[in-house]
């Protein structure tokens, strides 16, 4: 008969989960931003919107303050543009 192995416990750091803390706190504020809801079922059902808008639709610096829809619309106009030229 094999002995049971015995594992230690990790001994975390503080900071380890600081990032994803980060990224949920900002998340949590930019969703909620002074909203209420009218049903359980669309407060169940919006922090899953919330990713469509943030990733879609919201203006990035990155992108020159446009949305991505904006930015990819202007790119295939300006690669359609130079190939034709």
């Amino acid at each position: 008969m094999v002995p049971p192995r015995v594992v230690a416990p990790k001994i975390e750091v503080s900071y380890d989960s600081a990032l994803a803390e980060s990224f949920f706190q900002g998340r949590k504020r930019q969703l909620l931003n002074g909203r209420r809801w009218t049903s359980n079922a669309h407060t169940r059902l919006e922090p899953f919107r919330w990713p469509a808008y943030y990733n879609r639709r919201r203006r990035h610096s990155a992108l020159g303050h446009r949305t991505p829809v904006e930015f990819e619309q202007q790119l295939i106009t300006s690669r359609t543009l130079s190939l034709v030229a």
